[in-house]
């Protein structure tokens, strides 16, 4: 309101504060315009007549009867505005205390409304969590469905096992027949050794006969005289 009157303020010729007092003046002389005698002072001025009129002589009874019903008259014209007025505050009053309790309840329905929000935002979350995790439970169910049934794969883990079996016993016959072809390849170095030790020796043992036989001849044609003995040979 205050608001809306600073808007108005340029179109009038009254101020605010003018303006607020002009309407307590009113309201105190009971006047709706600002021309015109207030009420209160037409009262006044009639009481003052009759107040004027009754310490007059005694022979104006008349008079004074006609200034006293005029003066009545005048306090009812002044007394049911002020009756109205009288009203209108108590209807004031209770709409006020209506304002009131209608804005205590206003006040409690928006507690409560904000204490319904919390619970919504949280029942909201819990949504989501259980939407997620029937999300994925749905998403792991398609995953179960797209494989194979179990008959199928323990079967399929059967012959893979029967497989499994049949490499690793032939593994194991593999590795038997390498360790039996690397003792044999062993025991056949072995005996290439042997061998060639062997003929190594009888080259020896050849060239030492030779040797011997050479220095023979030579002795027994440098002393025929003497007898020839045989030279003894060590067995290889």
């Amino acid at each position: 309101v205050a608001g809306k009157r600073e808007e108005v303020t340029g179109h009038f010729a009254f101020g605010p504060a003018e303006d607020d007092a002009i309407i307590r003046q009113r309201l105190l002389t009971r006047t709706t315009t600002t021309r015109g005698e207030p009420p209160l002072k037409k009262l006044l001025k009639k009481f003052v007549a009759f107040v004027a009129e009754v310490d007059k002589s005694s022979d104006n009874v008349v008079e004074c009867e006609k200034l006293y019903k005029s003066l009545l008259q005048e306090l009812s014209t002044f007394e049911l505005p002020l009756l109205k007025t009288r009203a209108v505050i108590d209807a004031n009053k209770r709409e006020q205390q209506s304002f009131k309790d209608l804005q205590q309840q206003l006040d409690q329905q928006t507690i409560q409304t904000r204490n319904d929000i919390e619970d919504l935002k949280i029942q909201l979350e819990q949504s989501k969590i259980e939407r997620q995790h029937k999300e994925e439970c749905e998403a792991i169910r398609r995953l179960i469905a797209a494989q194979p049934p179990r008959s199928e794969t323990q079967n399929v883990i059967t012959e893979l096992e029967k497989e499994i079996a049949t490499l690793e016993a032939e593994n194991m016959t593999a590795t038997r027949t390498l360790e039996l072809r690397k003792k044999q390849f062993a025991l056949l170095l072995h005996a290439v050794d042997s061998l060639q030790t062997t003929l190594e020796d009888e080259q020896q043992s050849s060239a030492i006969e030779q040797d011997t036989s050479g220095s023979g001849a030579f002795v027994s044609m440098e002393a025929p005289v003497a007898a020839a003995e045989p030279m003894a040979v060590d067995p290889v």
